[in-house]
C-alpha cells in the first residue's frame, strides 16, 4: 500500500492533469471560434487568448504556435467526429441503417461547425490535412462499413461488390455532399441530404431483378 504522502502527491498530480486538459480544451474551443470567424491567416494569438479568457502567455504553455493550435483543433475535431461515427455505426442495425448513420452524423457535424469546416477544407499546404491523415482518421469507420457490406453480400441482401472500395465510395460521396453544402446556400437539412445519399447508394447495391 502507498503512504498518505504518496497518495496526496498522486491526487495532486491527477488534479493538475484534469485542470491542464480542461484548459487545453478551452483553448482549442476558443481557437476554433476565432478561426471560424476570421480564418487561419487573420486569426491571431491575442484573439484566441481573449476568447479563451486567458493571458496570451498561457497559450504558449500549451501550444508553441498558431500552427500548432490549428493542428490541435483539426486533430481534436476529427477524433471527436470519428468517435461519434463509430458510436452511431454500432447503434445502427443492418447495412442500410449503418449507411444512413454514417452519412447523417458527418453531415450534422459539418452543419454544426459550418464555418470551421469551410476554412478547414479550403486551407492548403502545411495547414491542410494530408491524404494519409485523412485515411488514418477514417480507417476504423471504413473498416466497420466494409464489414457490414461484406456480411450483407454474403447473406444475399445486396449484390456482390468490393466491400472496401464501396465503403470508400460512401465516404467520398458523403464528403462531396458536405463540400456542396459548404459552397452553396441550401435549405435542405442534413437528414434530407443523408436520405438522398442513402437511396442513391442503396439503389446501386440492390440485387438485380
Amino acid at each position: 500500500m502507498i503512504g498518505q504522502e504518496a497518495a496526496f502527491r498522486i491526487s495532486m498530480k491527477n488534479k493538475k492533469q484534469v485542470v491542464s486538459e480542461f484548459r487545453r480544451g478551452e483553448i482549442i474551443d476558443a481557437a476554433r471560434t476565432v478561426f471560424a470567424r476570421k480564418g487561419f491567416s487573420l486569426g491571431i494569438m491575442d484573439e484566441i487568448a481573449k476568447e479563451a479568457g486567458v493571458a496570451k502567455g498561457t497559450l504558449y504553455l500549451y501550444f508553441r504556435s498558431k500552427d500548432e493550435i490549428y493542428r490541435a483543433v483539426l486533430d481534436h475535431d476529427m477524433k471527436t467526429l470519428n468517435k461519434s461515427t463509430l458510436d452511431r455505426l454500432d447503434e445502427a442495425k443492418g447495412l442500410k441503417e449503418k449507411i444512413r448513420a454514417f452519412a447523417l452524423v458527418r453531415l450534422e457535424r459539418a452543419e454544426a461547425n459550418k464555418e470551421f469546416f469551410r476554412i478547414m477544407d479550403s486551407e492548403k499546404g502545411a495547414h491542410s490535412y494530408t491524404r494519409s491523415q485523412y485515411r488514418d482518421w477514417l480507417r476504423e469507420p471504413v473498416s466497420r462499413l466494409a464489414s457490414a457490406i461484406g456480411k450483407a453480400a454474403e447473406k444475399g441482401k445486396i449484390r456482390g461488390v468490393d466491400a472496401e472500395k464501396t465503403a470508400w465510395l460512401i465516404v467520398d460521396m458523403t464528403r462531396g455532399t458536405i463540400q456542396r453544402r459548404m459552397l452553396a446556400q441550401t435549405e435542405t437539412p442534413p437528414v434530407g441530404d443523408a436520405e438522398f445519399l442513402l437511396e442513391f447508394i442503396w439503389a446501386s447495391l440492390a440485387l438485380k431483378p
